[in-house]
């Protein structure tokens, strides 16, 4: 029997799952690491602590595995987006990595829509500049750290540099290359005219690679440290959604995904580089060679309720909290939430906007608010759909993944409020069960991505749309897109009082 190792570099830890030939997981380990917040805004790690923590997990899967480890052929990768890695000419870290969610940047997305122009970047990276991208924070260092900029040769993201250090060799794969603001999506390259407009050096780019590219095999040292075999081969790896995506079978044309963690994601595929939704929702490089996604983001997804839980139900459990919910009618009796809480990304692209409750009365009680919540979050990423489909696309059906998944009346609600039947995975692993994936396709234990689905990913439960609930939030859906203009300019007042 063949295995391979698939690797997710998350925020907060980093998680490896074993996968045999026949698309089974028969083993898995996380380690937790730390983020650094120095300051109000930043978000950073340091890029040790990630190899520390998957060299950790890896010797202890191969400490329970029977076989000889040579029978492990591959590794691949999924990885938080976005993080910055300077590299030295020698190839040595520079500087702690500068994370995703890290918003020091806003006066830099400001010079680059300046440098560059707002639609000739959309043009080329199919992304509007934002705190989260890559490239501001580059030059946030080449503004507040030149002593630390002048030493940078190259940089790479997360999985990149985790991928470097296992074989020595320093490129980047191109659907965590689309998230850096300096990959021309349609040419499928580094964009010099970006580079050179925010006076950037493009040989700071390391060469591109995709997902199921072979880097090579593992260096004698780490092959050491955790008891692979020197044989193993190394595959580029996926961002973080791309992975997702592909470990929820979103390989095709005509499927779509809507994952609930912390944060909020609706994902398409995409065939083409060049379909255009002026900037609404982010356009990337798919973890499928010559393949794309596109996707909307609600930053506060999870996030809301796990907030409404620690300020009014602290003592309670999930389940304790939701209790009740199930009697609330469609549209909680007239109680609307908007999931604001640090700023919205789809549609909006604003930092300032905060949640509300809106229509507040004496018959609302814990179970209302709560319901409320629910479909606050749901009606977010509703947004996103809606930019879909009036772009053309037909959604009708829709795989749901993470903590929005677990609830059998939150997935009903999703079928009600996006009118699209929505299907529960059997054996969802996140973005690591994607990474496996990668590595058979790369390996060639299986043919195909698609041909990987079919081994990886068992459909469970599918939620069908419930006439009389559709009609009821069509009619409150209208009213939710009607709060962000209205609260915008208090939003705005009130953040000199915050």
């Amino acid at each position: 029997m063949k295995y391979v190792l698939g690797i997710d570099i998350g925020t907060s830890a980093v998680k490896t799952c074993l996968m045999n030939e026949q698309g089974q997981i028969v083993d898995e380990a996380s380690c937790t690491y730390r983020l650094y917040h120095e300051k109000s805004g930043y978000s950073e790690q340091k890029p040790q602590d990630w190899v520390d923590g998957i060299t950790v997990s890896i010797q202890e899967i191969i400490g329970r595995f029977s076989e000889d480890a040579a029978n492990i052929v591959g590794i691949s990768y999924s990885g938080q987006m976005h993080g910055l890695v300077l590299l030295d000419e020698v190839g040595e870290v520079i500087r702690p990595a500068i994370l995703w969610n890290d918003t020091r940047t806003t006066a830099q997305c400001e010079q680059i829509v300046a440098q560059v122009g707002k639609e000739r970047l959309l043009a080329i990276t199919k992304n509007p500049a934002l705190e989260g991208f890559t490239l501001p924070k580059i030059l946030w260092v080449k503004e507040h750290e030149p002593e630390n900029f002048v030493k940078a040769k190259s940089f790479v993201l997360p999985k990149d540099y985790v991928r470097y250090v296992m074989t020595g060799k320093v490129q980047m794969e191109r659907s965590d290359a689309a998230g850096t603001l300096l990959l021309d999506i349609e040419r499928n390259d580094w964009s010099t005219e970006v580079a050179e407009a925010v006076g950037i050096d493009i040989t700071l780019c390391p060469p591109l690679i995709d997902a199921t590219t072979e880097v090579g095999t593992l260096t004698e040292a780490f092959a050491t440290a955790t008891g692979l075999a020197i044989t193993t081969k190394v595959y580029g790896g996926g961002a973080d959604n791309a992975c997702g995506a592909v470990g929820s079978g979103i390989v095709a044309t005509n499927k779509s995904m809507v994952s609930i963690g912390t944060s909020g994601v609706l994902l398409s595929f995409e065939q083409v580089p060049d379909k255009d939704f002026g900037g609404k929702v982010h356009y990337f490089n798919h973890a499928v060679t010559d393949a794309y996604y596109t996707m909307g983001v609600t930053l506060s997804a999870g996030h809301s309720l796990s907030w409404f839980k620690e300020t009014f139900a602290k003592d309670s459990s999930f389940d304790e909290l939701l209790a009740g919910t199930e009697e609330v009618a469609a549209g909680s009796n007239g109680l609307l939430f908007t999931p604001y809480l640090v700023g919205e990304r789809t549609p909006y692209a604003d930092s300032t906007i905060r949640a509300s409750f809106i229509g507040i009365d004496t018959a609302h009680t814990r179970a209302h608010f709560a319901k409320a919540v629910l479909e606050g979050i749901t009606f977010s990423l509703r947004d996103t759909l809606e930019i879909f489909r009036a772009s053309g696309k037909e959604i009708q059906d829709i795989i749901s993944i993470g903590g929005g998944a677990k609830n059998p009346q939150w997935l009903q609600m999703q079928a009600d409020i996006f009118n699209a039947k929505i299907y529960k995975l059997q054996n969802e692993q996140g973005p690591s069960i994607g990474a496996c994936m990668i590595a058979l396709v790369g390996s060639g234990l299986v043919a195909s991505f698609e041909e990987a689905v079919d081994k990886c990913v068992a459909m469970g439960e599918v939620f069908v749309p419930i006439a009389e609930n559709v009609a009821v939030y069509n009619e409150v859906y209208k009213v939710y897109t009607q709060i962000y203009e209205h609260t915008k300019s208090l939003n705005e007042a009130l953040q000199a009082f915050r």
